[in-house]
């Protein structure tokens, strides 16, 4: 027996297939021909999988996992997906036998010999990828999202083979851990100390995850529930100010999303890091959520708009948990739809704990310009996308699915009614509960309560690109409106029509009429206005529901504007004049940046202050030429001064404070901010922290050559070591020496230099500023020769924001030709990236015919 079963076990080990073996072929990433088949025969999958993590960022991280799972076919060889180098595969067992290694194309190919149709048992031992672990000195955490599980670990990296996750991690003693699972035992061992996890709950790979490092950790009940938390903030003020509220907000947003779904909490426990610097707000795996570090503790200075961003992230990340997480898509295509979900779902946690009218401010001022952002370009992209291979995964991400996408949903909430809305979902959650369905599903259950075509409009809301241009015919007889006509027509491609409703406002010196639209056909007529008297002016999409460009009325007085009771109806205007001017109608720059600096004092709601500031930063320096730029920065200056001075609120106060360090440039400026930071003695009225002076020092060396050692000082100022390490990074971006800022740039070039992605991104932002184009714009061709790299490693957010804030503050012809010289070089060009490429060069196209 014993020599028969080592000649079988020798046979084995040399079982081998190659590409051309194989009866599909072996592609880089996860292709969707491959995922289709994969998801017909391979079933019941469980990973036991174990991590030993040095404390030693040099030395590699042991890895080994086993794989069980039923197979129905075995009339091919079997992919496994591990996109990392042969030697990192040590080992390969296969129901109990050692195989060659055979690593082709990103893919561990198994023998369809080695396999059995039912239960297979695989083994690997491997060399985990560094990557997305995001190993720090002193701490690690696990993002895998959308298909970088496979860079890690060897698994069946697609959205629709959920699993269940049974881990154990080996850490430095003194580290702390957490998982998608409870923990369920720990065991000294030396140097080391290694914790295991129950069984996670049925997971995607893209949602398995952990965390282990030198964090503080506590624990909160909430209404009978545990919750966990692991963070590295060092401010005692702001722990003390933000713990309780983090737990509080958790706990609010799953009592409201219970409630609303009709369907308890659906994952075995509640737990969250907060990770300094991390990639995106928030990444919702069950059990182990992760937060970026600042958005979630704050101090004394919060402002009221990031109170309420805190609330709508917590609530975001908690939604997701009912879709996206029990739920799941079956392709990155309707990824989507778990966004879509999470923001309209924390859109409602908001409107429940900050009351309606907060809510659709929100609404409107979050949602509405980052959607035309994308949808006004020609890059734009539609909801739902193609998605071949799931190593494109990443470019699905962007405004559209996050914006465009919760404008589109409540507008469906309004055709269908709210309970008949909910009613859909909550079949929807129930029919598919843990596990996968698409946007088709979703539309079925849909269809089930309500009457209306849903095929035909969600043809134009999701499958098709661009907005409409919104027109009115009104005529009077006498003092008296006859009729009143709103139309539309696409802003660019063919004839189609969005079904939307809005309202339109007739607004009177002492009252004011509401008008509902149903935008349903190209043109609608609006009988009930019929007989009004001729208003003072006309509030187009008053109510902020309407998604396209309304007509601007030039003629409005800044008192009628800023006399309206409504913060919506004036944000509805504030956005309507800024797109118009960027289309060339309505507003000139020059003339829209006079109409908003009367709202510097006017203005007293928090977010439309904010708002009104932002949108004068841009046309100050990105539709103004350098020469009227500089004429007018004293003046600028002056009115973001006194408005500040004049302004009651606390809040606002530090709006306009921002807003004026951003545009300084005067000599009398410089000094006085120099002052501040100097004798950290804000302005009256202003509440200053550590954040905001190394703010300050940053932007005191950006505009000044000879006070090289601001930054330095700020240093030594700052507590926590997590900050001093991101300003030191930031440092060489903001030398006086060109030459100190060409070698940090040509350093970015290499991958291992971008690992910390959100300081590459305000290295950039600094490197490209407008006071620093002139040395900067060589780095130009550089950036766009990098895009394809970049795409291909970067997380989900960093392609695109690396395009927008290298582009971005630019207004000069000369890029605008670099980028289309790079198009026309590069005709084979994906498709998306493409897409993205024409998003962030928008601005400065426009401004080739706005800025004279």
């Amino acid at each position: 027996m014993k020599i028969l079963f080592t000649v079988a076990a020798m046979l084995l080990s040399q079982i081998f297939v190659s590409a051309q073996e194989s009866h599909s072929p072996v592609e880089p990433g996860v292709p969707l021909s491959l995922a289709q088949y994969r998801k017909t025969i391979v079933h019941d999958i469980k990973y036991t999988i174990a991590f030993k993590i040095p404390g030693a960022r040099k030395e590699p991280i042991d890895g080994n996992v086993e794989i069980d799972f039923r197979l129905s076919d075995i009339a091919r060889p079997l992919q496994i997906d591990f996109k990392g180098s042969a030697q990192q595969v040590k080992s390969i067992k296969v129901n109990g036998n050692m195989v060659k290694i055979s690593l082709e194309q990103e893919h561990i190919l198994i023998a369809a010999l080695a396999l059995r149709k039912g239960s297979n048992h695989i083994e690997i031992g491997f060399t985990a990828g560094d990557a997305s672990l995001n190993r720090n000195a002193d701490y690690v955490y696990a993002l895998f999202v959308p298909d970088h599980a496979r860079t890690v670990f060897p698994c069946f990296d697609q959205p629709d083979l959920k699993a269940v996750f049974d881990l154990t991690l080996s850490v430095p003693e003194g580290w702390k851990v957490l998982a998608n699972g409870a923990l369920k035992d720990s065991l000294a061992n030396g140097i080391y100390k290694t914790y295991h996890f129950k069984p996670s709950d049925q997971l995607p790979t893209y949602l398995f995850s952990f965390t282990a490092g030198k964090y503080s950790r506590t624990e909160q009940d909430y209404n009978g529930r545990k919750m966990e938390f692991l963070y590295r903030e060092t401010d005692e003020q702001k722990i003390k100010l933000s713990r309780d509220s983090i737990f509080e907000l958790h706990g609010q947003a799953i009592d409201f999303l219970e409630k609303w779904t009709g369907i308890s909490y659906p994952f075995q426990k509640i737990g969250f890091v907060a990770i300094p610097d991390f990639q995106f707000g928030g990444m919702e795996h069950p059990g182990e959520v992760q937060y970026k570090a600042s958005s979630l503790f704050l101090d004394e200075t919060a402002t009221k708009e990031q109170l309420i961003s805190r609330v709508n992230l917590i609530s975001h990340e908690t939604a997701h948990m009912w879709f996206g997480d029990m739920v799941t898509m079956r392709w990155f295509n309707d990824v989507w739809m778990k966004e879509v979900f999470a923001n309209f779902m924390a859109d409602k946690v908001t409107q429940k704990l900050m009351g309606t009218e907060t809510f659709n401010l929100k609404f409107l001022q979050d949602h509405y310009p980052a959607a035309y952002a994308v949808d006004r370009t020609e890059g734009a992209n539609p909801i739902r996308q193609q998605l071949d291979n799931l190593q494109d995964a990443g470019s699905m991400y962007g405004n559209i699915i996050y914006h465009k996408a919760p404008i589109m949903m409540r507008q469906l909430e309004q055709l269908m009614g709210e309970e008949s809305f909910q009613a859909g979902i909550r079949e929807y959650l129930r029919k598919y509960t843990y596990g996968n369905a698409g946007w088709p599903e979703l539309i079925a259950c849909l269809s089930h309560h309500t009457t209306a075509k849903l095929n035909t409009w969600n043809k134009v809301w999701v499958n098709e690109t661009g907005r409409p241009v919104i027109g009115a015919d009104i005529r009077f007889a006498g003092d008296k409106i006859s009729s009143f006509s709103i139309f539309q027509h696409p802003e660019q491609g063919a004839e189609r029509i969005w079904p939307q409703a809005f309202d339109v406002t007739l607004v009177y010196a002492d009252h004011q009429v509401i008008i509902p639209v149903n935008l349903n056909a190209q043109t609608v007529r609006l009988p009930r206005a019929v007989g009004y008297a001729k208003p003072l002016f006309i509030i187009y999409n008053s109510n902020g529901l309407g998604y396209g460009l309304f007509p601007v009325n030039k003629d409005l007085t800044q008192d009628q504007l800023f006399g309206l009771n409504s913060p919506v109806q004036r944000a509805a205007i504030y956005i309507n004049a800024y797109e118009n001017m960027l289309n060339g109608t309505g507003y000139t720059p020059s003339a829209l940046m006079e109409l908003l600096e009367h709202g510097l004092i006017l203005e007293k709601e928090e977010s439309n202050l904010r708002m009104i500031t932002a949108y004068i930063a841009n046309l100050y320096w990105e539709f103004s030429t350098p020469n009227k730029r500089s004429a007018h920065a004293g003046v600028l200056e002056q009115l973001l001064w006194n408005a500040m001075e004049q302004q009651s609120a606390a809040n606002n106060k530090k709006i306009l404070f921002s807003a004026y360090q951003n545009i300084y440039q005067s000599r009398a400026a410089i000094k006085r901010i120099c002052d501040i930071w100097e004798s950290q003695v804000p302005p009256d009225g202003v509440k200053l922290a550590e954040d905001d002076y190394t703010g300050m020092a940053l932007g005191i060396a950006l505009r000044s050559d000879t006070l090289t050692q601001v930054l330095k000082r700020q240093e030594e100022r700052v507590k926590n070591n997590d900050r001093k390490m991101r300003l030191e990074f930031l440092m060489p971006a903001l030398s006086p020496d060109v030459k100190v800022r060409d070698n940090f740039f040509s350093s970015l070039k290499e991958r291992k230099n971008r690992e910390k992605e959100a300081w590459v991104l305000s290295a950039l932002g600094y490197l490209h500023h407008p006071l620093r184009q002139a040395a900067s714009i060589k780095y130009i061709p550089q950036s766009l020769s990098l895009l394809e790299e970049i795409q291909a490693t970067g997380d989900i957010f960093f392609p695109q924001s690396f395009i927008n804030v290298t582009l971005g503050n630019y207004q000069s012809g000369e890029v605008a030709e670099m980028v289309k010289l790079y198009i026309k070089a590069h005709p084979r060009l994906n498709p998306k990236l493409k897409g993205k490429l024409l998003q962030g060069a928008d601005n400065v196209m426009r401004a080739q015919k706005l800025v004279h």
